[in-house]
């Protein structure tokens, strides 16, 4: 079965790309290898190359057997996997036949045919979802950011003669659990490393390379640009100056409105409003109450209050609101002023978003938000941590202006938002 020999959608492969692609064959020197793990920078071609070649060396050895593709979600898996793979996997040849109610695809070329099943690794509960199954192979996609119990769930599932594991990811925090126990111990766990860096990648040019690495500071430009496992440290957004992001907005109404709200009765609670003008963000002005400092806790009734003085007359296109507020997200939906959603509530994610959306200047403050001002100038990353966390102080600010960047602007980008609302 000549597979490897006619990806004719390739004009060329890196070195390191080819070994991912052949590691496996009869002649290659690491054909002994039982896993695979390629790490590194973002946008560094491994992810391609490896699918291709775990249905590639799962067709060339199994007939009839079942095999996983594992990502943290399901829908990133069908981003970063299906809809790019599949395409490829037709030019060269094989019938794939997508099931997406019960996600799994059938694969088939010469006589052989697979399935291949599609799974989320989220959180704890996800393990249950693989317990069971007999598999011949798991591709586990952006391992890292998938909870142990799952991903050694479904390396048990591998009890098939010939079996192997393939694993990708972009580096975390160095004392990350699948550092310590895949990364340190490749050699010991008969497990074949491969590192890559943006320039592993041949379709990307030197001016992307070159935007890609505008785009991070700090430790994550040391991870997704560099591919290093390294902490995180000091300020969270040490992007952040005064003299670059707190203005005045520009002459002229903002075309949409939205507020934000990081909600507390004992912790501060935090609301923003925000007003695009010319296609970027401001944070016109906000709410911050501080009962500690004030000597006086505040009802949900009282912050509504507030809620509706920040808004004045405006239209105001929804309010996002802490997801684990549902007291305070009761209230204002009892109100039947505004539309209310719970905010997407990442917290690495957020970051990295927010990080972005600060290194663009989508989103700038204005100078009344003087406690958003603080806080950026404070928060800070707990070095003690031994997973990626910023401190749990000076914060209020920076979660609902968090909330703001992931649900309403990222969404605003990609042209797609669900809203709740009350049913009448």
């Amino acid at each position: 079965m000549n597979i490897i020999g006619s990806t004719s959608s390739f004009k060329t492969f890196t070195e390191k790309q080819l070994k991912v692609l052949s590691w496996w064959c009869p002649s290659s020197p690491f054909k002994n290898y039982d896993a695979i793990i390629c790490d590194g920078a973002v946008r560094s071609g491994k992810t391609v190359c490896m699918s291709i070649s775990f249905v590639a060396w799962a067709m060339c050895s199994f007939h009839d057997c079942s095999f996983a593709i594992c990502g943290k979600t399901i829908a990133s898996l069908r981003r970063n996997i299906v809809r790019p793979v599949l395409p490829l996997l037709s030019e060269i040849g094989f019938c794939c036949k997508e099931k997406l109610a019960q996600n799994y695809i059938d694969i088939s070329r010469d006589g052989r045919k697979n399935r291949f099943y599609l799974f989320g690794g989220k959180d704890e509960s996800s393990a249950s979802l693989i317990q069971g199954m007999t598999l011949a192979g798991v591709l586990l996609d952006e391992v890292a950011l998938m909870p142990r119990s799952f991903v050694e769930q479904a390396l048990a599932r591998c009890s098939l003669d010939g079996s192997k594991l393939w694993f990708n990811c972009n580096p975390e925090n160095p004392l990350h659990w699948f550092h310590e126990e895949w990364i340190k111990r490749a050699q010991e766990k008969n497990c074949l490393y491969l590192h890559f860096v943006m320039e592993d990648n041949p379709s990307l040019t030197p001016s992307i390379i070159r935007r890609y690495k505008s785009l991070y500071s700090g430790a994550f430009y040391e991870r997704f640009v560099e591919g290093k496992w390294v902490a995180v440290h000091g300020l969270v957004y040490p992007m952040f100056h005064v003299d670059t992001h707190v203005c005045e907005p520009p002459q002229g109404t903002p075309c949409e409105y939205y507020i934000s709200c990081d909600y507390g009765t004992v912790n501060p609670s935090s609301f923003g409003l925000w007003g695009k003008i010319d296609g970027r963000w401001y944070r016109l002005c906000e709410y911050y109450h501080d009962s500690r400092v004030l000597g006086e806790q505040r009802t949900d009734e009282e912050h509504y209050s507030a809620l509706e003085e920040l808004a004045g007359e405006l239209d105001i296109e929804a309010v996002i609101v802490d997801p684990s507020a549902a007291s305070f997200i009761e209230c204002i939906r009892r109100h039947r002023r505004f539309r209310v959603i719970p905010a997407k509530n990442e917290i690495i994610d957020g970051i990295r978003k927010v990080s972005d959306a600060l290194k663009e200047r989508k989103i700038l403050i204005c100078p009344p938000c003087r406690d958003a001002i603080r806080e950026f100038s404070l928060y800070r990353w707990d070095n003690t941590a031994v997973r990626d966390a910023p401190r749990k102080e000076h914060d209020h600010a920076m979660d609902d202006i968090r909330y703001f960047v992931s649900t309403a602007l990222s969404a605003n980008e990609s042209s797609f938002f669900s809203v709740f609302v009350n049913r009448e």
